[in-house]
């Protein structure tokens, strides 16, 4: 079974009726509608054709049942990004003093006295 998915925007009436802005390009048949309140103020700085495909990609997230993280998971994995990163650092220097080390050792013993 094929599912097709399109995002329309439209008006509610007062009495629960609801006009689409256009046809919906989907065959006929049964259909799940979701009703998402839009913000008329709502400012789309970055253009109307990114701002369409965000609402798209979140629609259809939505729809897919996809929970967003909350904000201590994103921060617990900020902080071990964190951690990783700093220990990878400490590894490089780690790293470049044995070399630089090393290098000072050969040097010091091809020199001539």
């Amino acid at each position: 079974m094929s599912i097709t998915e399109t995002v329309l925007e439209g008006t509610l009436n007062p009495d629960g009726t609801l006009i689409l802005d256009e046809a919906p390009k989907l065959p006929p048949g049964r259909v799940k509608v979701l009703l998402q309140g839009i913000d008329t103020k709502k400012p789309q700085v970055l253009g109307d054709g990114f701002f369409q495909m965000m609402e798209e990609i979140w629609s259809a997230q939505r729809s897919r049942g996809h929970v967003l993280r909350s904000v201590e998971e994103v921060e617990s994995d900020s902080r071990n990004l964190n951690v990783l990163m700093a220990n990878e650092i400490d590894a490089t220097i780690r790293l470049q003093e044995e070399c630089r080390n090393r290098r000072n050792q050969v040097d010091g013993e091809n020199a001539t006295p």
